[in-house]
């Protein structure tokens, strides 16, 4: 089956690889024959760039026999081979020679395509300082004129791709040559490399790797040479490292005796997206003074806006994709986070209480996820103020659905952080505003419940004017991503430090905090948190059933972790329905099956934009991470905005499933 077009057909991937050859020094048949291997067997995965090291063609330590006219004349002979073997493959090339152009040499990447040379890329920055002393038989391509084919400055193009090249050193120097075609277009860039290993230098190429990767908006493909190269002075490790917007993608072993092929997916459409959107990039790009010469593959890549159907394992993208995009996997660096967003959290808080000029707070505290977070939060600004705690009220406001556990846990939490604490049913002040409205309570619908959460709001506001306090919202970024909230009930609040929390990170929070609590010997309290995250998450405004929760959240929008997924690639990346449900199919393979998938995402589509009047009136809150939906800032969007054209794509991503009934999107608008 021919990949290549399946991995990029609508979805804006480009399939790359980094391929490090075994080389002979000097000995040109044997690296033309190992390359030609080694492009063979990038076409069978559907490759469309390869790229090689530095000098390939030859190897990168022959030293003075570069003025060997035999040795010169043989890598002609072999880019003509590699031209002539890779037509009609509708693949890329990208491979290291020197270059005899008049009495001149240029150290040149030299691309090829479907038969064709492209262009010819002289290394810029040529390195003659301790090991190195390549000034001895090449000239640098920066004073070398630009005509036709030839030049630094080429972006070539293949789609929506367009690709830069540097060689080893040009990455090293203050101002890459990738950074200028970056700004003239470029969103991949190629570097050919002939880097020797030293004590510590790995770490810094991966970092100068990731460093240029992000200040480009662009993917990095570097393949370095590696065995087989001269080891007279210097050993060649050999390197084949992928790289996205500063993220490494896929990296080879190093000092391996073996070739090496890195094979990945690039996102093109992720990268030209994220360049839209961030104005410093284009403003830098307007300063640029260097211009840029297409040069143009003329690869066509097929697209259908609505071929979108397509089965996982067809496709077989090798794209890394994280199921929780918001949670890092690392638990290092998970705890790092949790750590670092409390005291964003924490902050925050503070300073809005210093500015207010009040030292009290009231939060109202269900037992769950959410309000638990909360409270820690205030709990840990007060302590960094060096208040007392008493001074933050916590409110427990049961209801016709609250259970003994959640109520139970409220309570503990509540005594065992040693905040001031109220009980105060809202039975009674219901009941009473059923017969003031003529609703029968037996009818558990959209007024049953809000009435519920609005009371909840007017007690904590009222509470607050009490005691001269703030009121701590409670509510996630999931929850107001979905509009999952009573609007002017516990959609509002005086400051709210979840806001740009979602709820599988809110989790991640609290677990922290329960560990942090038990290492400290607070038992209780690290047990009531892990007792808090074993709960189902639940609004708790229908009755329960023997005791146990009947009103289960994710029974009725879904499960959060796809709803923080569709939310992430959405804000984040600026993806579409097609390419989102695409990315949750490799994602979750394995625990929703593509019926679910679709189901959920159109909800969260539908949710997302009516839902939106809600998020134009959220309340002040701290920005946490790289998605937020603050009105303020990072999300502007009219509250009118239609959703026909992305509802348009759910519907094609599949046939309408006959079991399926969206109605808990306009059972609760308000």
């Amino acid at each position: 089956m021919d990949y290549s077009n399946k991995t990029k057909t609508g979805y804006g991937y480009l399939r790359v690889a980094a391929a490090v050859p075994r080389v002979n020094v000097a000995d040109v048949d044997f690296n033309l024959k190992n390359i030609l291997e080694m492009i063979g067997k990038a076409h069978e995965q559907g490759v469309d760039l390869i790229v090689f090291p530095e000098l390939s063609i030859t190897g990168y330590t022959c030293g003075d026999l570069f003025h060997n006219s035999t040795l010169l004349h043989e890598a002609e002979d072999a880019l003509r081979r590699i031209s002539d073997e890779t037509s009609g493959t509708n693949m890329a090339v990208v491979v290291g020679a020197p270059v005899m152009r008049g009495n001149e040499l240029f150290n040149c990447a030299v691309f090829i395509h479907n038969g064709k040379i492209k262009g010819y890329v002289p290394k810029t920055y040529l390195p003659n300082y301790k090991e190195f002393y390549e000034k001895r038989w090449f000239r640098s391509g920066r004073p070398a004129p630009e005509e036709g084919k030839f030049g630094n400055n080429l972006v070539f193009s293949m789609g929506d791709a367009s690709i830069a090249v540097e060689v080893c050193e040009d990455l090293w120097v203050p101002i890459p040559p990738s950074t200028n075609t970056a700004l003239r277009g470029a969103n991949v860039i190629v570097n050919l490399s002939a880097s020797n290993e030293l004590i510590g230098k790995h770490a810094n190429l991966m970092r100068l790797i990731q460093q240029q990767s992000k200040s480009c908006i662009a993917a990095y493909v570097y393949a370095s040479a590696g065995y087989g190269e001269s080891s007279t002075d210097l050993v060649f490790g050999g390197n084949a490292i992928i790289a996205e917007n500063g993220n490494i993608l896929c990296e080879g072993d190093r000092f391996s005796r073996e070739p090496q092929l890195q094979v990945m997916d690039i996102d093109i459409e992720a990268l030209n997206n994220e360049r839209r959107v961030s104005t410093s990039f284009m403003d830098c790009r307007d300063m640029a003074s260097e211009p840029c010469e297409p040069v143009s593959t003329m690869f066509d890549i097929y697209s259908d806006p609505y071929f979108c159907c397509m089965e996982l394992q067809e496709l077989e993208l090798l794209h890394p994709v994280k199921r929780m995009p918001f949670v890092p996997t690392d638990k290092d660096d998970l705890d790092s986070r949790c750590e670092e967003i409390i005291s964003i959290q924490a902050l925050g808080l503070m300073r809005r209480l210093e500015h207010t000029h009040i030292n009290h707070l009231v939060v109202g505290i269900s037992g769950g996820l959410d309000s638990t977070l909360a409270l820690l939060v205030a709990v840990e600004a007060f302590d960094r103020l060096g208040w007392d705690r008493s001074n933050i009220w916590g409110i427990t406001m049961p209801g016709f659905g609250t259970t003994d556990r959640t109520h139970d846990n409220a309570i503990t939490l509540m005594q065992s952080l040693g905040v001031s604490m109220r009980e105060i049913s809202i039975v009674p002040a219901v009941e009473q505003h059923f017969k003031d409205l003529e609703h029968d309570k037996n009818v558990h619908d959209v007024t049953y419940e809000n009435s519920q959460a609005r009371e909840r709001t007017q007690i904590l506001m009222d509470y607050a004017n009490k005691v001269n306090a703030l009121v701590l919202g409670t509510g996630d970024l999931s929850e107001i991503a979905l509009g999952w909230c009573t609007y002017n009930g516990d959609h509002m609040s005086m400051y709210n430090v979840n806001g740009s929390i979602p709820k599988t990170l809110v989790r991640h929070l609290v677990r922290w905090m329960a560990g942090k609590a038990a290492a400290s010997g607070d038992k209780t309290t690290s047990d009531t948190l892990l007792d808090v995250l074993d709960t189902p998450i639940s609004p708790e405004l229908t009755p329960a059933e023997n005791g146990e929760i009947k009103q289960k959240t994710e029974d009725l929008v879904g499960p959060y972790e796809l709803h923080d997924f569709f939310l992430y690639n959405m804000i984040r990346h600026n993806f579409g329905p097609r390419k989102i449900f695409l990315l949750a199919q490799k994602a979750f393979a394995g625990n929703y099956d593509d019926e679910t998938i679709k189901k959920w995402l159109t909800t969260f589509t539908r949710r997302f934009f009516n839902q939106q009047f809600k998020r134009s009136c959220s309340v002040d809150g701290p920005k946490v991470g790289s998605v937020s939906l603050s009105p303020r800032g990072d999300w502007r969007m009219p509250s009118d905005a239609s959703s026909a054209l992305w509802l348009k794509e759910c519907e094609a991503l599949n046939k309408p499933l006959e079991s399926y009934e969206d109605t808990d999107d306009e059972g609760l608008p308000f």
